[in-house]
């Protein structure tokens, strides 16, 4: 009798504790990883440089290069870096923006990349997608995922809180893209991935209820590991749809009509908690802001100095970020007055 499978693509490995980078050199000895062991390490600012030094040892001729920042050109000149350095592997060493910036010149130069997070900001430590800043805007490029990753908790511990929260926020926001894509599915026969869905819903959930905070190893434990299994519900679904719906479309239109608002995460969750209402879904909508809350994130667009006509215009530009992408905004179909009135009416039930 035939056996029926399909191949899931994973990390060779996954390290989330205290001094998980001590291991980082026994990883590249993995000739799965990079067989001569000519690697090159990629650093953005802030601990990205202390992290080098503290891993240098382990790592023989490794070369240092730089990150400027998250954007394009950044990831392209890395790109061509690692091209004429005939690298065989690059390892990504801080935040989101420079990990993106390596996913995304590790795939110009065709090799595989190693992922060392030292904040837990966002789910790209492990998607296939890049996101990064360019002349128009901010766009999402799509990449293959790390081969590895790691997280070190006591590097984690020592990044600025808010890059810690916003990545609350960012794992939060999938209940409500899970729901845009089945709302998608009854509306317009869109096909679904139930195991990609499983994973998103329960990197989640792990968050959803837990009462303990950022301050928390075990906490940050589940956050990394949270953030790690979104990103592979997106590989497994071949597309960003189980952890971007609505919600990611607020949060893409705030960043072009005013970039520097704040953080993915944080926006993200604002998206989340509006589309909830939207959906007037009343018992996850209490969730989901009882746990912002809960971790000092923003719950409504003042909070992150917004006001009611810029919210609104965000939300009515929204749409257009994801061409083709159906979401309860898409299904609503709110004219501008319409969503202005609804944005005055989610200030006044959850502002409180």
């Amino acid at each position: 009798m035939p056996i029926l499978a399909r191949m899931l693509p994973a990390p060779l490995t996954m390290e989330v504790r205290r001094g998980a980078i001590a291991q980082l050199g026994t990883l590249l000895a993995d000739s799965r990883v990079a067989t001569s062991g000519r690697v090159a390490v990629a650093v953005g600012v802030g601990q990205g440089d202390r992290i080098a030094e503290v891993i240098a040892p382990s790592l023989g001729e490794a070369k240092v290069l730089r990150v400027a920042d998250g954007t394009v050109d950044a990831a392209v000149s890395l790109g061509a870096d690692l091209r004429k350095g005939n690298y065989e592997a690059v390892i990504g060493v801080g935040g989101g923006r420079t990990i993106d910036a390596t996913k995304y010149a590790a795939s110009l130069a065709g090799i595989p990349m190693v992922a060392v997070a030292t904040n837990l900001s966002h789910d790209g430590i492990c998607s296939p997608v890049a996101s990064l800043v360019y002349e128009g805007g901010k766009g999402s490029f799509g990449v293959p995922m790390p081969l590895a990753i790691m997280v070190d908790l006591e590097f984690v511990h020592d990044a600025p809180p808010s890059l810690v929260r916003s990545g609350i926020g960012d794992v939060l926001s999938n209940l409500s893209a899970i729901d845009d894509w089945q709302l998608g599915n009854v509306e317009r026969g869109e096909p679904i991935d139930g195991l990609a869905i499983s994973m998103s819903r329960t990197s989640a959930e792990a968050v959803l209820g837990r009462q303990d905070s950022i301050e928390s190893d075990a906490f940050l434990t589940v956050l990394a590991e949270a953030l790690i299994l979104s990103g592979m519900s997106m590989v497994i679904a071949g597309s960003s749809r189980p952890a971007s719906g609505g919600d990611h479309e607020i949060l893409h239109a705030v960043d072009q009509l005013f970039p520097g608002t704040s953080n993915h995460g944080e926006l993200a969750g604002i998206g989340a908690a509006f589309c909830y209402f939207l959906r007037e879904d009343a018992h996850r909508l209490g969730q989901v802001t009882d746990c912002l809350r809960r971790h000092g994130l923003p719950v409504v667009p003042g909070d992150v100095g917004l006001t009611t006509d810029q919210f609104t215009a965000a939300v009515m530009l929204a749409p257009s970020t994801r061409p083709g992408r159906y979401t309860i905004l898409e299904h609503l179909r709110l004219s501008e007055p319409e969503v202005r009135a609804r944005v005055e009416d989610y200030v006044r039930a959850v502002g409180s």
